[in-house]
């Protein structure tokens, strides 16, 4: 054992003896993580924690609260947190976490493309990724797992759910998320598969970021050049809110039986009380809880255990106004 690493592992000892107590904490978080003791090494494991805008939308705003709640000195990390919807940025992130001697980096992409390089410097220094909530374009050895939710299955039970509703006519107005992240390749990807083989219009596809002021503007653009759409396909939550609020100044009806289609995705517990109301028709869920798998997998590669399955994909479902209750919003809404 390297002279620097013996004495960090002596230090986190001492500060343990010293401490009126230091067993097993719970975190407290919605992911119900149990056990996040440290290490079998008493040692405090470092994070770098890499994510995206946390006000970017309610979903991103639970999954950062969801991490915070685990990774704490109480459960036996040292961790910091940085945020940017830029993969630039992230990618800078990253870097200096690498030079700080992190051991574990954990990483929420803003872009899948673009960062080989910085993982195989993470490789070289000793430094395990963990991928979270979203996939990226690089070599399973550059990571030891990736917690994610499956973007492209999404997509497809929206778009399978839309298929269904036989439409007399399906012209779409669609609301895209950050261009070149996960969840906005996979939920795109799959509605403008079937516009193609079904024939469908888009009336136009635009990105939004994330933001409803924005999701508003485009839907209002449209409306003002005197389209009329019978879908409003939004790829979260809030974008759908955005573009209702434009409906609504232009006194166009939208629901269960009205004129307009509304879906979203992210399942935040407003928007499901929208389905509940019919005012919205579909929502498709996006599990940000993702702290307990993250956990468990460091807990498992400190004991020197292996990773079976690197890609851990959480189930999730999609839900039809014309179906839902009041106890699936209060369950799966978040």
């Amino acid at each position: 054992m390297k002279t620097k690493k013996f004495l960090a592992v002596v230090a986190a000892s001492v500060l343990c003896m010293s401490m009126a107590s230091c067993g097993d904490s719970s975190s407290g978080s919605d992911s119900k993580s149990g056990d996040s003791s440290k290490s079998g090494s008493g040692k405090t494991i470092k994070v770098g924690i890499i994510n995206n805008d946390p006000n970017e939308s309610g979903y991103r705003t639970a999954n950062d609260k969801d991490l915070k709640a685990t990774f704490t000195k109480e459960n036996g990390y040292d961790a910091d947190f940085k945020y940017s919807l830029k993969n630039e940025e992230q990618i800078t992130y990253a870097q200096k976490f690498i030079q700080d001697g992190v051991d574990y980096l954990l990483l929420s992409a803003a872009d899948t493309a673009g960062w080989d390089s910085v993982l195989n410097d993470a490789k070289k220094a000793g430094v395990k990724v963990i991928l979270f909530d979203r996939t990226i374009d690089a070599s399973e050895d550059l990571y030891e797992a990736s917690i994610v939710s499956d973007m492209d299955k999404e997509g497809e039970t929206a778009v399978e759910w839309l298929k269904g509703q036989n439409l007399s006519e399906y012209k779409i107005i669609h609301i895209q998320g950050v261009m070149g992240s996960a969840a906005q390749k996979g939920r795109s990807g799959a509605l403008l598969k079937e516009a193609e083989s079904s024939g469908w219009t888009i009336l136009t596809s635009q990105t939004a970021e994330w933001n409803a002021e924005k999701a508003e503007q485009i839907v209002k653009s449209q409306l003002d050049s005197g389209a009329k759409p019978t879908v409003i396909y939004a790829e979260n939550d809030d974008m759908a809110k955005g573009a209702v609020a434009a409906l609504d100044k232009a006194n166009i009806s939208h629901g269960v039986g009205k004129d307009v289609v509304v879906m979203g995705f992210d399942c935040n517990k407003w928007a499901l009380e929208e389905l509940l109301k019919k005012n919205w028709n579909y929502d498709g869920q996006c599990n940000p809880f993702q702290s307990s798998y993250i956990d468990d997998v460091i807990k498992k590669l400190e004991k020197g255990e292996k990773i079976e399955k690197k890609t851990i994909v959480m189930e999730e479902k999609g839900f039809d106004a014309e179906k839902i209750t009041q106890e699936d919003v209060d369950k799966y809404g978040i």
